[in-house]
């Protein structure tokens, strides 16, 4: 029989340098009390003068109970691939902890690979567990089939919040690895190849923890002027597509980020007359998606996880029969995966904290060097989307900051894979277009007025070369900022 434990006696048989594979994508997921059990063990560590930090792998960001608690422990030894959580990012932007970043499809082929090292300990969130070994996830899958299958043990967070219907939701499948490996027989967003459970050797399960919390998720704002005039803008974008018939009438399954600019967008396309009802193949599923699967405006949401809210996940929770045959949670390096992306022709949509004006888009660094959260699963997507979308405000900071830059202060997505950058000023396609042609499209179609004639003037003021830049110049709106804290400041001269 597997022992039920307490959370308590599962931090005690974890040990400093053990690597863990926690369950999660985005809170939605994340284990929760045995983080915490861990994180308080490390301070007792620490205070009676030993080390004791452990390797921190997810599926994406968490909870506050598993990354806040144990960075605010001084217990994160590394972490990858992505995470959100405020006193993680503060340790990592000072060097406490070394963070690498990575596209969200490949941590777990190159968990499996041994390119990260050892997994000792799986500990993942569950809605049901058989003595056999069958587990029933919660309200992610993520990386959890991968941890499950390469740890040494496992301990499972039972959570009685979810309830057991969800089994059925979950879609487990893992490709094989090289040089066995074959194609992933998905072709629409609703094939299902894999199985509703995670099936191991009971022997490894080390111990069930019981639990009865809610996920650790927060609700977006509702959307503003500006996120408002983005959406709009991609909606309309998206519609002259159809129109031109560059997008199939059918239209075409659809990948969000995460945030209120996403939100915003999805609400605008669910509102446009001419955008018919289409699919989500996407990882975060949001509120905005199951509002509009309610209103039939949504007809599938493939996904990683049920980012939702408590109140939005009650209502999924209490009409089951409805929105059960019409969504399925994969692992990430399925939802993700670049070989089905372009296979059903996704049209990517993506947030860039600054594009440049020839196209290049920084998802990841403020300045250049200060960690945000990670570039998460938009590689995964843009490289190899039918469509490729960049959406971001033209301004922040009451004006100070241009998201508009002569060059991108990091590079995630270059100018290759950019096809069309959207901002509340307006729509730049960047298909089929030269450099110079790029700039003046972004320049005159994204930029907030205040930075146009900045901007032109560095354009004006670089050689005509294939690349108009100055290398000089380049990066001088973002020392401005971080001399005087407002990049209208610039002189060129």
């Amino acid at each position: 029989m597997i022992p039920r434990i307490t959370a308590q006696e599962a931090a005690k048989m974890i040990e400093h340098g053990d690597s863990i594979g926690f369950s999660g994508f985005t809170p939605a997921g994340a284990a929760k009390v045995i983080p915490l059990a861990i994180a308080e063990k490390a301070k007792a560590e620490h205070a009676a003068g030993r080390p004791f930090k452990i390797g921190v792998l997810t599926g994406a960001s968490t909870g506050r109970s598993l990354d806040g608690a144990l960075a605010a422990a001084d217990a994160v030894l590394f972490r990858t691939p992505y995470q959100s959580d405020g006193e993680l990012r503060k340790k990592i932007n000072a060097g406490e902890v070394k963070f690498f970043d990575m596209h969200l499809s490949q941590i777990a082929q190159n968990v499996r690979y041994g390119f990260l090292g050892k997994v000792k300990w799986a500990i993942v969130e569950a809605c049901a567990v058989e003595e056999d070994g069958t587990i029933v996830l919660s309200t992610s899958v993520g990386t959890s089939p991968t941890y499950c299958q390469v740890a040494e043990k496992i301990f499972v967070e039972l959570n009685a919040y979810h309830p057991k219907e969800l089994k059925g939701i979950h879609d487990n499948y893992q490709p094989l690895d090289p040089p066995h490996r074959r194609e992933i027989p998905i072709y629409k967003v609703s094939d299902r190849i894999g199985s509703p459970v995670i099936k191991v050797d009971p022997s490894k399960i080390a111990g069930i923890v019981e639990t009865n919390l809610p996920d650790e998720t927060n609700t977006f704002p509702e959307p503003n002027d500006v996120t408002i005039k983005i959406g709009k803008n991609v909606a309309a974008f998206l519609a002259a597509e159809m129109k031109a018939g560059r997008i199939p009438k059918e239209f075409l399954p659809i990948q969000s980020g995460v945030g209120d600019v996403a939100n915003a967008v999805l609400f605008a396309m669910g509102s446009n007359p001419d955008i018919p009802a289409f699919e989500m193949y996407t990882e975060v599923i949001q509120d905005s998606v199951i509002k509009l699967m309610s209103e039939n405006r949504i007809k599938f949401a493939s996904g990683c996880s049920l980012t939702v809210s408590n109140p939005v996940l009650k209502q999924i929770y209490g009409n089951m029969d409805f929105f059960k045959p019409k969504l399925v949670l994969r692992p990430q390096e399925i939802s993700n995966n670049p070989e089905i992306v372009r296979r059903i022709g996704i049209v990517s949509i993506n947030t860039a904290i600054e594009v440049d004006l020839f196209g290049n888009v920084n998802s990841t660094h403020v300045l250049g060097a200060q960690m945000m959260n990670g570039i998460g699963g938009s590689g995964d997507f843009t490289r190899n989307s039918y469509i490729s979308i960049f959406t971001c405000p033209s301004i922040v900071k009451d004006g100070k900051i241009s998201t508009i830059v002569p060059m991108v202060s990091h590079i995630d997505h270059n100018e290759h894979s950019v096809q069309i950058v959207i901002t509340d000023r307006g729509i730049a396609d960047l298909r089929g277009k030269s450099p110079h042609e790029r700039a003046e499209e972004i320049l005159n179609k994204c930029v907030h007025p205040e930075y146009h004639p900045i901007l032109s003037a560095y354009l004006n003021h670089s050689k005509q070369t294939h690349t108009n830049h100055t290398l000089s110049m380049a990066f001088r709106m973002h020392e401005e900022f971080a001399k005087t804290g407002d990049m209208r400041k610039v002189q060129w001269s």
